[in-house]
């Protein structure tokens, strides 16, 4: 569903370089970044379980599980088929499958193909068809909007913040069957994330980003004050967003609490960085980030499981 759902698909393998894959089974995993999509899943699930209120079954968990992983798997396998040769320039990924010729472009197409199309189906056919349409979308979105976009305009990242921001829409959806108030704040909270979340990683990877011709931080400058201000403002933004539930979901003190603690603690990361501008406080705020979505989420679980 990251990174695409999509944004995040390329937002966490971030570390070091990708090492090559010693089998064809390794390559299909790092094809489909098995550990991002697995993470992106666990988004959708969530918010599956808090919109059922406890009404539900294994069965469908499981439909929605891996559904949601072949659309997210496929969307990651079209953006790398997609940028292959950009692939090869930058440290992280130039070990990929394709980059190395371990695996075709024909191949990659007929995979990721393959993938997203079962997923398309599992979620229209298991869960309900706005659930399978969504993920047509999102993989869409992320495939031949964003992908092609990051090397034009900075917009890319709120371009990819829509596909991104699909798991916990998905998920809501997947249960209820429309697009109500309560599924688009779910929605609009991931949403907020995106953008401090994407620019710390930005941050981390510029140098590499540039090799590709990325324009991924939001000033020209790069790694400057003004891309720090922005990623600073939309983490405060996002304190007040991450509240939407009290009032239109009806969740409890449980819930707030933790959100108002999260988002402080986000927010004041990426104060430091506006500080100081470094790639240290970079890393901290994006390893803050990867916490704060699912700490937040299972917080709203937990708050609606409590009453």
């Amino acid at each position: 569903m990251r990174k695409s759902f999509y944004l995040l698909a390329e937002k966490i393998d971030i570390s070091s370089a990708e090492t090559a894959s010693p089998s064809k089974i390794s390559d299909y995993i790092q094809f489909a970044k098995l550990r991002l999509a697995s993470l992106v899943v666990f988004s959708a699930v969530i918010c599956y379980i808090i919109a059922s209120k406890g009404d539900f079954t294994w069965n469908i968990i499981g439909w929605l599980t891996l559904g949601g992983f072949l659309v997210t798997a496929g969307s990651n396998g079209f953006n790398q088929v997609i940028e292959k040769d950009l692939d090869k320039l930058m440290t992280r990924t130039m070990n990929r499958p394709l980059p190395q010729n371990r695996m075709s472009v024909m191949e990659g197409l007929i995979v990721a193909s393959v993938m997203g199309i079962s997923g398309v189906i599992i979620l229209y056919k298991f869960l309900n068809p706005l659930t399978g349409i969504l993920g047509f979308i999102a993989m869409l979105l992320y495939s031949i909007v964003y992908t092609p976009l990051k090397r034009k305009t900075p917009l890319a990242v709120f371009v990819g913040a829509f596909p991104g921001a699909m798991p916990p829409l998905i998920g809501w959806v997947g249960y209820s069957g429309q697009i109500d108030v309560s599924a688009l704040t779910v929605f609009t909270i991931q949403f907020m994330w995106q953008f401090p979340h994407f620019w710390a990683i930005a941050w981390r990877l510029h140098e590499d980003y540039q090799k590709a011709g990325f324009k991924m931080l939001p000033s020209a400058g790069g790694k400057d004050k003004k891309s720090a201000m922005q990623i600073f403002i939309y983490a405060m933004f996002l304190i007040p967003i991450s509240l939407l539930p009290g009032i239109f979901m009806e969740s409890g003190w449980v819930y707030a609490i933790i959100a108002l603690l999260s988002g402080a603690v986000f927010a004041w990361q990426s104060y430091v960085l506006l500080m100081k501008c470094d790639d240290a406080s970079a890393t901290k705020l994006m390893f803050g980030s990867f916490l704060y979505l699912p700490i937040v989420q299972l917080a709203l679980l937990i708050d609606f499981y409590l009453k």
